[in-house]
């Protein structure tokens, strides 16, 4: 177990893919990117990022690859029984993942702290109070 003893567990709708994260994650909030708008359907995704030595994944996925804004490629996974958007990034390949808060087991565990990429973000998707907000990511 790490340091701090938290564990966050979760997964998508039915239960075919799953997670297991330890620790406190290094980034936690609203991200209100055109990407993650579109494919939460909603006006911002929020999201626990961790290092990938701090997470481990069960299931199969579907991932979808599009252009991130650094101009890599950005990895999110889905489940391909019931299309619940669980995490970003590739397994084996990436530094850290994104898990998409929606999918914790216990949503009481989500305490976000930042909202990024507001650049773009539309009027009616609102900013919780005392989230530092940045443009693009903090730097």
């Amino acid at each position: 177990m790490n340091e701090s003893g938290k564990r966050h567990t979760g997964g998508c709708l039915c239960g075919a893919v799953r997670y297991e994260a330890e620790g406190e994650p290094d980034l936690c909030g609203h991200c209100y990117c055109a990407d993650c708008r579109k494919a939460s359907g909603s006006g911002f995704i929020p999201f626990m990022g961790f290092s990938s030595r701090a997470v481990r994944f069960t299931g199969r996925t579907q991932q979808f690859r599009s252009t991130s804004w650094r101009g890599t490629e950005a990895v999110r996974n889905s489940c391909p029984v019931c299309g619940g958007l669980v995490f970003g990034g590739e397994v084996g390949k990436d530094d850290s993942h994104t898990i998409y808060a929606g999918s914790l087991d216990d949503p009481s565990a989500f305490r976000p702290t930042v909202a990024i990429f507001t650049r773009g973000r539309p009027d009616w998707a609102t900013i919780p109070p005392g989230l530092a907000v940045f443009e693009t990511l903090p730097e």
